[in-house]
């Protein structure tokens, strides 16, 4: 207006003095009218504020024109001598060279100190238990045995506590700041990832089964153990889907749906009889099913047992309808950005704990072990056909898969896991090691928290390749010690019902078991047959949730590799999540990012490396008074 009296200078004009330089033509006077706006709200100027991002041309434009000026070193903001410009790898290259070997080796030696650490507490953890059990002639007691695995006790309660904050935050965050083509082409990508390792880990296991014949003689000699929960595989599956779907999601976190099947009261009798008589179980009486479970009465109970699968799809509805409602559900977006960034935090915290951890839950496993003799004399084929099994599959079909589809050799891959499958190990539980799994996959192998966050947490729950292959063996091996003749039809029922078994385990201790029942339904077994496997089980358990870990972390690399041009069309902000065409000035806090954003000779935002304040466009549409 004209004659009004000027007012007082605010923050905004002196950041505009400080910002001059980077202001050309027009857009300085577009620039000057925003940024008063912004910061000297006071003032009556515009009614509308509009922030987009630069095109990527333009971006690219001027990252060339940075990047070969004279002036400034090749990427890096500093001035450089003609010796080096335009050979961004020279000097890199130099100091390599001009490295000693020990200086080398002290460097491998500090980026990967806890690597070094974990695969020393594995070690540890079992010459722990040989010293223990070789100090005396009786067995450890439970309670003794508790005793020593009290630390790493410890240790696992602090993963777990990470797990539902860290699935719900992640899948939320990291959907939401997908475009949904986006999201839906990167899970289209997992689950056919998924599905292949899953069917060849089946069919892998068949044909070593077929082949060894592990399960040839009797069961005789082969001691029995634990319990198995009687049902059938309708109830299995049903119970499967309705998981999908909780409730209550508060219960979600902490119990599980399952159907109880309660036999009748003359199975009772019989039962009961029968073991008076002649004490064999009823279990035993003959090849077949002993009991017709679809006669008995269905009941429902809750199991303790985290709903990972129900949190896994309301966290993901949730996160479509935040990227879909656009500004409205920024608050809520970010709330989940913010707590996913902070679970992140504590286990890199908890992370270096786990050598400790590692070393006693390893010694505390061993001291409960029988002896080797007698587990391996009585089902020692059956425990190297299922060892044989995954050591080819987790260690050339799934490296041969990501080296043909990346086209990049997998072993500094694998390596950078190896916190991971040292934890997957020692735990058992791939829920349980999935946030060392996040931490190694973004920090050490780089890959994009969007697709580690959304893909991780899925693969945890649904892709298990060593427990599909156990389950394949195991059924079988059973049935070659029942004396069963398989005909192909009844290989292929025990190929389908093995994979969806998998993907119905939960990623905790000995789920297998619950699952195997089953399996053993499709072939006419009874489920108390699950007992003769029980000796060997919990060791070749932690073997399973290695390859389940591994094919994962591997899976997370493929997915990657493959919607790296969908992800590169979108960059984000590392500390928030959003995409650039969300950023928004939000007062004060854009002023940090321009007062600590490009220097004088053209470099990034130290808070968002992907913008530069010259790459920002500020429009502003203003009415008069």
């Amino acid at each position: 207006m004209e004659g009004s009296e000027s007012p007082a200078p605010g923050p905004g004009d002196r950041l505009l003095q400080s910002s001059e330089s980077h202001q050309h033509g027009e857009s300085s006077g577009k620039g000057r009218a925003a940024w008063h706006a912004v910061f000297n709200p006071d003032r009556p100027q515009n009614q509308v504020q509009h922030v987009r991002s630069a095109s990527s041309k333009g971006r690219r434009g001027e990252q060339r024109s940075r990047s070969s000026s004279p002036e400034t070193g090749v990427g890096s903001g500093t001035k450089g001598s003609s010796a080096t410009k335009g050979r961004p790898f020279a000097k890199p290259i130099s100091r390599a060279l001009n490295m000693s070997v020990t200086q080398k080796v002290v460097g491998c030696l500090r980026s990967n100190v806890l690597t070094i650490l974990n695969i020393a507490g594995v070690f540890s953890g079992v010459v722990l238990a040989l010293a223990l059990r070789s100090s005396r002639e009786e067995k450890w007691t439970q309670r003794e045995i508790v005793y020593v695995g009290f630390v790493g006790d410890l240790f696992l309660r602090m993963l777990k506590c990470l797990i539902l904050p860290l699935i719900v935050s992640s899948m939320i965050s990291a959907v939401g700041s997908l475009d949904l083509s986006v999201s839906g082409r990167i899970g289209t990508r997992a689950i056919v990832y998924y599905m292949t390792t899953t069917v060849s880990a089946v069919i892998l296991g068949i044909i070593l089964v077929l082949t060894i014949h592990p399960g040839e003689g009797s069961d005789k000699g082969i001691v029995r153990g634990g319990s198995v929960r009687h049902v059938t595989t309708a109830d299995m599956l049903m119970d499967l889907i309705r998981n999908l779907f909780p409730p209550n999601l508060v219960q979600a976190c902490t119990a599980q749906y399952k159907t109880v099947l309660t036999p009748p009261a003359d199975y009772l009798e019989s039962l009961a009889n029968m073991t008076n008589s002649n004490g064999t179980d009823a279990g035993n009486m003959t090849a077949g099913k002993p009991k017709n479970l679809y006669d008995w009465k269905m009941t429902s109970d809750y199991e303790d047992a985290t709903n990972i699968l129900g949190l896994v799809v309301f966290s993901t509805v949730l996160g479509i309808t935040l990227g879909r409602m656009g500004a409205k559900g920024k608050p809520l977006l970010n709330f989940f950005v913010s707590m996913s960034e902070a679970v992140m935090m504590i286990t890199g915290w908890v992370v270096w704990l786990s050598p400790v951890g590692v070393m006693f839950l390893v010694a505390s496993k061993m001291l409960e072990m029988e002896s080797w003799e007698v587990m391996l004399g009585q089902l020692g084929m059956y425990f190297f056909t299922v060892m044989i099994g995954l050591f080819i599959h987790g260690f050339v079909v799934l490296q041969l898969i990501y080296f043909i589809v990346t086209r990049k050799l997998p072993f500094r891959y694998v390596g950078n896991l190896s916190e991971a499958l040292a934890t997957a190990f020692a735990t058992s539980s791939s829920s349980a090691t999935l946030p060392v799994a996040l931490k190694c996959l973004e920090e050490k192998n780089q890959v994009d928290p969007r697709v580690t966050r959304f893909v991780m947490p899925i693969g945890a729950t649904i892709n298990m390749d060593g427990t599909a292959l156990y389950e394949a063996v195991a059924a079988i091996f059973i049935s070659q010690v029942r004396g069963i003749h398989l005909t192909m039809g009844n290989v292929v029922a025990v190929s389908i019902t093995a994979t969806a078994a998998s993907i119905g385990a939960a990623g905790i201790p000995q789920a297998g078991i619950v699952t195997m029942v089953m399996v053993l339904d499709t072939l006419g077994l009874p489920a108390e047959d699950v007992s003769l496997i029980m000796a060997v089980d919990w060791f070749l358990d932690r073997f399973r949730t290695f390859t389940n870990v591994l094919g994962d972390s591997l899976g997370a690399g493929i997915v990657h590799h493959l919607s790296r041009h969908e992800l590169e069309e979108m960059p984000i902000e590392p500390a928030t999540g959003r995409r650039e065409s969300d950023i928004e000035l939000d007062g004060p806090l854009a002023g940090a990012d321009l007062e600590k954003g490009e220097s004088s000779n053209g470099g990034p935002s130290s808070r968002n490396p992907n913008v530069t304040s010259a790459a920002v466009e500020v429009e502003w549409q203003s009415t008069s008074m």
